[in-house]
């Protein structure tokens, strides 16, 4: 909770100085000095709710005086016409707020419907929907929220809290068996606490990790259904098992019906449509 925190108010001050350098020359030439007013959060689309919370941090640290009063939360289904939130108090600093909010909370939000629209597709499999690195730069601790939010699941943050073996790795390594040795090496030398997975292209590719051994996931990658299906046999449970490459909402459920632990799609994150909503002024 605290790197989040931390994380989010270096996100908002990056943000601010970008969107504000040194004033909101518009807004402090139109709005008197110290007026006081409402807006509303307006929702003018179905989907899934995220990015509440950030908002409330958003709207503190522009300004503590601020009133917001949340209708609806995190995660809850919305359609047009709700009103998620009310927030009142110096019109200057709302409408300082106004696109850093809205930015923030219609692509959370769109990752959130697009992420739930999925699960509820797998829901009856026993498979599971993980998100990947394919994040916009310095929000990937926003995005990954919104997938939780959705329902899904996060795949590792960065580079640093998993081992994963792919490709590149495996054939600059010298292959499955060298690059499996040299990371088990690696993580004993450094006491590493980290889950290592392997990505294989072939059953071949499959047979040699798992005789080689010293993973905790295989990730197979780009299998047709036939394939996935037979290396899902093999692994016999012995690894979890998660499928990756070419993966999207039409066939994600045809993945899942293989019988593999987790689907991971770069599409949740890598090009989402926004959930469109508005921040309006009322009217008193």
């Amino acid at each position: 909770m605290e790197d989040f925190k931390k994380l989010l108010h270096q996100f908002v001050q990056l943000a601010l100085a970008e969107d504000v350098g040194p004033g909101d020359y518009t807004s402090l030439s139109t709005i008197p000095q110290g007026k006081q007013g409402t807006a509303r959060l307006l929702i003018k689309e179905d989907g899934i709710l995220a990015g509440v919370e950030v908002a409330r941090e958003i709207f503190r640290q522009i300004d503590p005086q601020l009133h917001l009063d949340i209708f609806i939360e995190d995660g809850a289904a919305v359609k047009p016409g709700d009103v998620a939130f009310i927030i009142r108090g110096n019109l200057y600093a709302i409408l300082i707020a106004e696109r850093l909010v809205l930015n923030t909370m219609q692509r959370m939000s769109g990752i959130a419907s697009i992420t739930h629209r999925i699960t509820q597709l797998i829901k009856d499999t026993g498979t599971r929907v993980l998100d990947t690195r394919k994040t916009t730069p310095n929000m990937r601790f926003l995005e990954k929220i919104a997938v939780k939010i959705g329902g899904g699941v996060n795949h590792r943050f960065g580079l640093y809290d998993m081992i994963l073996i792919k490709d590149n790795h495996v054939d600059y390594a010298g292959g499955i068996t060298a690059a499996i040795s040299a990371a088990k090496k690696y993580v004993h030398e450094n006491q590493l606490n980290i889950p290592v997975e392997i990505e294989v292209r072939s059953m071949q590719e499959l047979q040699e990790v798992i005789e080689a051994g010293g993973v905790d996931r295989i990730l197979l990658d780009n299998f047709d259904f036939d394939t996935l299906k037979k290396a899902v046999q093999l692994v016999n449970g012995r690894f979890v098992t998660e499928a990756s490459g070419g993966i999207t909402e039409d066939n994600v459920r045809d993945y899942a019906l293989c019988g593999v632990d987790y689907v991971s799609m770069g599409a949740l994150t890598h090009s989402v449509k926004s959930l469109d909503m508005s921040l309006k002024a009322v009217n008193n």
